[in-house]
C-alpha cells in the first residue's frame, strides 16, 4: 500500500469517511431480514464490499459473517470455548472481560446457509463513539500460512515485526464541527517509528484538547490485557486486534479541571506494570461528565491444553478499586465511557508457551500511549 510518509515527516491522507452498503436501504432489510450493514466500521471485511461483512442487527447486536474455512469455523470455535457454559477454567473466565459478548450464530430465513456470529456492539452505549482498531502482535500471519503469504502480509506492514503494532483504521469525533474523521488501513500502513506516536495522537484529539481521560482509561485496560496474556500460555494469537472505544461528548471544563487536579507523574508513566493512582482517579473523576447513550434499544475443549489463572497485578487491582469505590460514591453504575475488546480470532491456535508476539505489540502500545499522555 501507499504510504503517507515523506522526508521523515507524516504527510497527513486526507480522512476517507466510513461508508455504509452501496445497496438501496430496502433492498438490505428486504433481503437481510431487517439487518443492514455496520455504519461505524472502521476496518475489515465490509458487506456489500467484501464477499464477507458485518452488520448490524435489528436487536442492537453485531452479525459478522463467518469467514470460508478454516478460518470461519476457527473463529466459530473459538467464541464457542471461551463462551461455553460447562467450563471451569479461570483464564477462559478471564478472557471473557476482554472480548465482545458473543451470542451464538445467526442466519437470514433467505439464506439459511450463510452463518454469522451474533456479536455484542461494543459502541451500543456511546453517544459519539470513537473508534480505533489496531492490529497487534509481530506477525499477522500464523505458522500454517505460506511462505506466499507471509511474503503479503511482510509486504502490507514491514515494521510489524518492530512496532508490534498496527493501526487499521480510526474514527474520531470533531467537536467544533460536530462529525467524524475517518482514517482507513492506508494511514496506518503509512506510520513508521518515528511518527506512530503521532498518528494514535489523532485517535485522542477531538480539535479542541487531547483527551487524556479516555487515554488514561485505555491505558488501564490494555495493561489488563497484558496481564492475562502474561499470565497464560495456552493460546497464540495472529491477526487479531484490540477495538477501543470512547465517548466523544463530554464536559470539556470537568476534563480540563481533572487534568489539573490529578497530574501523572513521568516516573509512572515509565512502569508499563505499575500504574500510578493517579490514573483512575482521573478516569472515575471524568466518568462524571460525559454523555451516555446513543441506542435506546457446545464445544469440545480437550484440544486446548489447560492453563492456570493468571497471577493478579496487585497495583492493578488497587487501582480497579479505587475507580469503583469513585464511581460508587459518584453514583455512577452506568456503562463504561472507554471500551478496548480483543476482536478477530481467525488465527488463534493452541500453544504451550507463552504469546511473545502479543506481549511485545501490548508493551510497545502502552510505551507510546504514556508517551502521548506525557506530553
Amino acid at each position: 500500500m501507499d504510504s503517507s510518509v515523506a522526508l521523515g515527516r507524516l504527510e497527513l491522507a486526507r480522512p476517507l469517511m466510513t461508508r455504509g452498503s452501496c445497496l438501496p436501504e430496502g433492498a438490505q432489510s428486504a433481503h437481510l431480514n431487517g439487518c443492514v450493514p455496520l455504519s461505524h466500521q472502521v476496518a475489515g471485511h465490509k458487506y456489500g464490499v467484501d464477499k464477507v461483512g458485518i452488520l448490524q442487527h435489528p436487536d442492537g447486536t453485531v452479525l459478522k459473517q463467518l469467514q470460508p474455512p478454516p478460518r470461519g469455523p476457527r473463529e466459530m470455535q473459538f467464541y464457542s470455548m471461551v463462551y461455553a457454559e460447562d467450563h471451569c477454567d479461570p483464564s477462559l473466565v478471564d478472557l471473557k472481560a476482554h472480548l465482545p459478548k458473543y451470542y451464538g450464530t445467526w442466519s437470514s430465513p433467505d439464506a439459511p446457509t450463510d452463518l454469522y456470529l451474533k456479536l455484542e456492539d461494543v459502541t451500543r452505549s456511546f453517544q459519539k463513539p470513537c473508534i480505533m482498531d489496531v492490529k497487534i502482535g509481530q506477525k499477522s500471519y500464523d505458522p500454517f500460512a505460506s511462505q506466499e503469504k507471509r511474503e503479503q502480509q511482510i509486504r502490507k506492514y514491514p515494521l510489524m515485526e518492530e512496532i508490534g503494532f498496527l493501526v487499521l483504521g480510526m474514527r474520531v469525533y470533531k467537536v467544533g464541527s460536530d462529525s467524524f474523521d475517518t482514517y482507513d488501513q492506508h494511514y496506518g500502513r503509512g506510520l513508521v517509528k518515528d511518527t506512530i506516536k503521532e498518528g494514535l495522537f489523532k485517535f485522542f484529539y477531538n480539535g479542541d484538547i487531547l483527551r487524556k481521560d479516555a487515554i488514561t482509561a485505555s491505558i488501564l485496560k490494555v495493561q489488563k490485557i497484558l496481564q492475562w496474556f502474561e499470565g497464560q500460555s495456552r493460546f497464540n494469537f495472529y491477526a487479531s486486534s484490540l477495538l477501543f472505544v470512547y465517548e466523544g461528548v463530554c464536559v470539556p471544563n470537568l476534563v480540563s479541571q481533572t487534568l489539573r487536579e490529578s497530574p501523572i507523574a513521568p516516573e509512572a508513566c515509565e512502569q508499563n506494570n505499575n500504574i500510578d493512582q493517579s490514573l483512575s482517579t482521573m478516569y472515575s473523576l471524568h466518568k462524571k461528565g460525559c454523555g451516555r447513550s446513543h441506542y435506546q434499544a457446545k464445544q469440545d475443549n480437550g484440544v486446548w491444553s489447560s492453563s492456570q489463572q493468571p497471577n493478579g497485578n496487585r497495583g492493578l487491582a488497587r487501582l480497579e478499586e479505587d475507580r469503583k469505590e469513585s464511581k460508587s460514591e459518584a453514583g455512577q453504575e452506568t456503562v463504561s465511557d472507554v471500551e478496548v475488546k480483543m476482536i478477530d480470532f481467525a488465527h488463534v491456535f493452541p500453544s504451550d508457551v507463552p504469546d511473545q508476539g502479543y506481549i511485545y505489540g501490548l508493551k510497545n502500545l502502552l510505551k507510546v500511549l504514556h508517551q502521548i499522555l506525557e506530553e
